[in-house]
This record gives structure tokens, C-alpha cells and sequence, in this order.
């Protein structure tokens, strides 16, 4: 539905600096099991583009009724800010825990094995391209979890 494209003009017109291929869908993780259940099954579920950019990792949001990309950034988070970025596999699914100074923020990834058949694969397919949720999905991962390091070599220069 909404093309990379199309993703990095609304992030650049909000004055950022989108890093290329290096976005995924995200959703807030779960609190527990029954909410786990709830999201499965895509019942009120709120999906965001995770974008990486040159200084902060930024959110936009889905619309929740016709799952059209809004144009507006709802979060940003200055590398700065980050302290500790972990991804675990839970289930069909990893969940990103990004620790701040004063608090930690969980997200829900689809695995791209899956995506095709699920909400991720529905929202990162562009016209006539591929899921661009899955193409992207190992090297985002991989940049996330190098943040923190990247932070502290930039601290200490």
C-alpha cells in the first residue's frame, strides 16, 4: 500500500533525513496474553512505519480505518536518547525494546518469513514492487541494535 517512496517524502518534509531501505512496519507490543491474542487476530491494532534516520529513529503512523500512511511523524527518538536497543523473537514475531534514560518503548515486528500473509506484507507492499517490510527488515534489525554502539563512539570523539 504505501510505497518507500512515498514514506521518505513525508519523513524529509517533516525536516529528517531518512537512511534508504531502512524501514519497517512496527505496531505497539502487547502487554499480555490476552492483548497478544487481540493483535494477532489484527483487532485494534495501531501499525506504524519505523524509519531509521540520520540522527533518530522516527514513527508514522497507518491510519486505523483504511490503512492509508497519515502524513505526520507521531514519535522521535534522537540517537542520543538511546541507551539499549533489544530485539527478541516472540513468537511470530520479534519485539524491539528501545531503553531510554527514562523509559523503554516496546514494538511488535512481524517476521518477514510471514509478512506476505499478514498485516506487514499487506502495508509494506508498493504498486507493482515487493514487500519492502521483508526486504528490509535484516538490515534494519541489524542498524537498530548498532545504535547504542554508534552513540557511544560519537560521545567519545
Amino acid at each position: 500500500m504505501a510505497k518507500e517512496t512515498e514514506i521518505r517524502e513525508i519523513i524529509k518534509s517533516a525536516g529528517y533525513e531518512p537512511v534508504e531501505d531502512r524501514c519497517i512496519i512496527v505496531s505497539y507490543a502487547p502487554e499480555n496474553l490476552s492483548d497478544a491474542i487481540v493483535k494477532f487476530f489484527g483487532v485494534s491494532t495501531e501499525f506504524f512505519v519505523l524509519q531509521i534516520c540520520e540522527n533518530e529513529l522516527v514513527l508514522v503512523p497507518f491510519g486505523k480505518l483504511d490503512w492509508g500512511l497519515k502524513k505526520e511523524v507521531t514519535l522521535a527518538i534522537p540517537f542520543d536518547e538511546i541507551r539499549n536497543v533489544e530485539i527478541k523473537e516472540a513468537g511470530l514475531n520479534y519485539y524491539l525494546a528501545i531503553t531510554m534514560k527514562d523509559d523503554v518503548i516496546t514494538l511488535s515486528v512481524q517476521q518477514k518469513e510471514l509478512s506476505d500473509f499478514r498485516s506487514s506484507g499487506m502495508l509494506g507492499r508498493g504498486f507493482l514492487s515487493g514487500n519492502w517490510h521483508r526486504e528490509n527488515m535484516d538490515a534494519t534489525l541489524e542498524m537498530l541494535r548498532s545504535i547504542p554502539d554508534r552513540r557511544m563512539r560519537k560521545g567519545s570523539e
